[in-house]
Parts: C-alpha cells; sequence; structure tokens
C-alpha cells in the first residue's frame, strides 16, 4: 500500500466512518475563522496592553510569519503540487461528507493547518519558556482546527501533516528572527 492509499483510507476513517452528530455541528465552526475572534481580540489587546511600545515588533513579526505560511501554502506549494481536494477527486467525490463548501482551490498543504500551527508555534516559541502552561491549549488548538478540515471533507490529512510542518518551520525561523531583531534592538518583550 503506498503513501497516497494510506492517506485516502484514513480519510475515510475520519470523514467517511468518523461522523457524528455533535461534532457535523461542532467542527465547521472550530475550523471558521470568526469563531476564534474573541481569542485573536483577547491575544493582539494582552500584547498591546502589556508590552505598548515592545509589542508592535512582536505582532509585525507574528503577522509576518503567518502571512508567509498563508502565501508559501496557498500561491507557492499548492500551484505547484495541484492536488486535488478530497471532495472534488473521483471517485473518492462520491462517499465524502462534505459538511462545507468545497472550495475551489488546492488540497496540499493545508493553509489553515500551516496558518494556525504557525501562529502556535511562533507564541510557545517566544512566550512557551516563560508561560509553560500555554503549549497544550496552543497544540490543541491547532490540531483541532487542522482535524476539522478533514472532518468537513476538504483536506486529506497528509495536507495536515505538510501544513502544520510548514507553519513549525516559519514559526521556528521567525521567532529567531524575532529574538535576534528585538534583543538587538532592546526590543524583546521582557517576560
Amino acid at each position: 500500500m503506498d503513501i497516497i492509499a494510506i492517506d485516502e483510507a484514513v480519510f475515510r476513517m475520519i470523514n467517511v466512518d468518523g461522523h457524528h452528530p455533535f461534532f457535523d455541528f461542532l467542527l465547521p465552526f472550530i475550523r471558521n475563522k470568526f469563531f476564534w475572534g474573541p481569542l485573536y481580540i483577547f491575544a493582539l489587546s494582552f500584547i498591546l496592553i502589556n508590552f505598548p511600545k515592545k509589542g508592535w515588533i512582536f505582532l509585525l513579526s507574528f503577522g509576518i510569519c503567518v502571512s508567509l505560511a498563508d502565501s508559501i501554502s496557498s500561491q507557492v506549494i499548492k500551484k505547484s503540487v495541484k492536488r486535488v481536494r478530497p471532495c472534488k477527486k473521483v471517485p473518492l467525490k462520491n462517499d465524502v461528507k462534505l459538511l462545507i463548501r468545497c472550495g475551489s482551490g488546492y488540497s496540499f498543504p493545508s493553509s489553515h493547518a500551516a496558518n494556525h500551527f504557525a501562529a502556535a508555534f511562533f507564541f510557545i516559541f517566544t512566550f512557551g519558556k516563560r508561560y509553560r502552561r500555554i503549549i497544550f491549549p496552543l497544540l490543541f488548538w491547532a490540531s483541532i482546527i487542522s482535524y476539522a478540515q478533514v472532518y468537513v471533507g476538504v483536506h486529506f490529512p497528509i495536507d495536515i501533516m505538510a501544513g502544520g510542518i510548514l507553519g513549525f518551520l516559519l514559526a521556528r525561523f521567525m521567532s529567531w528572527l524575532y529574538v535576534r531583531f528585538s534583543e538587538s534592538h532592546d526590543l524583546k518583550i521582557s517576560f
């Protein structure tokens, strides 16, 4: 069995065989960016209230990190790989339990996974040493949003894994740049 066959088999376990009415209701919301609006507002406010001058450099670095994750995943990799979404792949699309609109773009990698893992890991790499309690919730947050992408029928599991890896690598690099730049200019947020 090749990797694509395994990927499709795992997709079927999650999307076709693994449905429950409660998750059919909840997971389309979980993957929606507007659902998390209060969390984003809280994080933005927390940074700007607690670090009014230095927080802007942190938020700029964070924004660049997530923007890079989104651009590289959607504009570079997806357009190069051109993997068809499960909700459009023949004959699989006849079995897919699609809970949202399928989308017009390609599947590999998941931009949702890349963006959310980039966000989570950026916070972990910058705040995680001091605030260890944020690590698990952030990883769970990015993971559940990513899992929801498979559950609702728009991504394969490998799309999620690739997006997560991309997000991790970009967050590692951008957090390193943030620390180096902010320390050399005395702009690092002190915890």
